[in-house]
């Protein structure tokens, strides 16, 4: 980790040193009340899983407004600003099994009429390279907020983001604190310290690639490699081949909850196996675009002693940049999957602009239960419509309905994974630009 750590900073420097070679973001800064942004986006929630073999429903319906406010830099050298985040909710209905990770629940179980939370940044900048400190929601490989919920996953820290070379990203940050979907505490994960880092490079308009890694204390350490082509073809049509991979070495005092082999003799009751696991896990997959259609065809494959149990150890709710994610995400121990997804584009059939259908099914088999000796499988059947209006008063606002059918073998069910379950979730949201 510490060579990963000293081989970024070195970029940066060397990055520094070179940057006259382009423009300088900084040089062009406006004003902190000229480059001034914010926004509030009003979105009405809803999930309901319908839960089999005896396992009781869940469902959960709120309204939230999720505030993003962001000022410009001051000119100089260096530029200075400021930020804030945050979200007001209230639940509708009783929602009394309040779950899916969209309401927060007191301590007696009972969820909450009303919560709010946020926070605020400060940020500063030179020439290409900015630092912001302060509460944020992150979109890292390795470290990515939940956004799949009515209000965001929050991560308190510093994220350091610089583009001193054309066409490279280079990232590196330390959090402390995590506060998921549901909680109202701002350090409601219990996150140590995380360490990230990483680039991602741009070779030319088809081709790019990037590599993400992450030191989690006395958690794991997790790294990240995505390799992204698109070869163009006659009349528009395109096939895209991407690959992407995770390599994950949870500590002993990890929380997992898939390991085989040795685990402690409490693991039931606190998920830690007592001694380090391991995970790989990597997708292929290629699409085929032509006109309104898309066909993508996806591989996954995990090995190791344990799954890709990510998000369970503040390290991201939304950390599986993998093809085959839906409601499972397939990372079961050992467990191999395959999908065939179809999109289709309503707009550019001339029907509706702003539709768009996704369907697609995933099959995974091979999976490694512990205390089952017979190999589990699992099955999703997925269906999502979301309509954006194009123009007028109401344009950028959507409304996204999707369902998944899950089922799994018996050795696969709720105490080791999901369980059988039918999941729909409607989400209403309006933006309304402020400035």
């Amino acid at each position: 980790m510490l060579k990963a750590q000293k081989l970024t900073l070195a970029v940066l420097i060397s990055a520094a040193i070179i940057s006259s070679a382009q423009a300088s973001e900084q040089s062009e800064a406006k004003g902190f009340v000229e480059d001034a942004n914010g926004s509030i986006l009003f979105r009405t929630g809803y999930i309901s899983r319908d839960k089999k073999n005896g396992v009781d429903d869940t469902s959960s319906f709120a309204q939230t407004a999720i505030v993003n406010i962001d000022s410009g830099f001051t000119p100089g050298i260096v530029g200075f600003g400021v930020g804030v985040v945050g979200d007001g909710s209230f639940k509708i209905g009783e929602n009394n099994n309040a779950g899916n990770n969209m309401i927060p629940k007191h301590n007696d179980g009972s969820a909450y009429d009303h919560w709010a939370r946020g926070g605020g940044n400060v940020k500063a900048r030179f020439s290409n390279t900015t630092v912001r400190y302060g509460t944020q929601v992150l979109d890292l490989p390795v470290l990515a907020s939940n956004t799949a919920r009515l209000v965001p996953e929050y991560f308190t820290g510093t994220l350091l983001t610089s583009h001193e070379i054309k066409d490279l990203e280079v990232i590196a940050g330390k959090f402390t604190k995590n506060q998921y979907s549901d909680q109202v505490n701002t350090d409601g994960r219990n996150l140590d310290r995380a360490i990230v880092w990483g680039a991602k490079y741009k070779f030319d308009d088809n081709l790019n690639a990037s590599y993400y890694g992450l030191d989690s204390k006395d958690k794991l350490e997790r790294h990240y490699v995505n390799v992204n082509y698109k070869q163009p073809l006659a009349n528009d049509s395109s096939l895209t081949y991407d690959f992407s991979g995770y390599h994950t070495k949870f500590d002993a005092n990890a929380r997992t909850y898939s390991a085989t082999g040795f685990v402690a003799p409490d693991y039931a009751d606190n998920g830690k196996a007592g001694e380090e696991k391991t995970n790989n896990i990597w997708a292929i997959s290629g699409t085929y675009a032509t006109g309104p259609h898309s066909v993508m065809l996806a591989y996954q494959q995990n090995s190791g002693n344990v799954g890709y149990d990510y998000g369970e150890n503040a390290d991201g709710g939304q950390s599986i940049y993998l093809p085959n994610s839906y409601l499972s995400d397939f990372i079961g121990n050992d467990e191999k999957s395959a999908q065939i997804q179809y999109n289709l584009d309503f707009g550019k059939l001339g029907v509706l602009p702003g539709l768009n259908w996704t369907t697609a099914f995933v099959y995974g088999w091979d999976i490694k239960v512990r205390n089952v000796t017979e190999d589990a499988e699992e099955r999703e059947f997925f269906n999502q419509v979301k309509y954006t209006v194009q123009s007028g008063f109401a344009k950028d606002a959507s409304l996204r309905i999707r369902n998944s059918y899950y089922r799994a073998s018996d050795a696969y069910q709720t105490n080791a994974y999901i369980g059988d379950t039918n999941e729909w979730r409607i989400f209403l949201d309006i933006p309304v630009k402020l400035f």
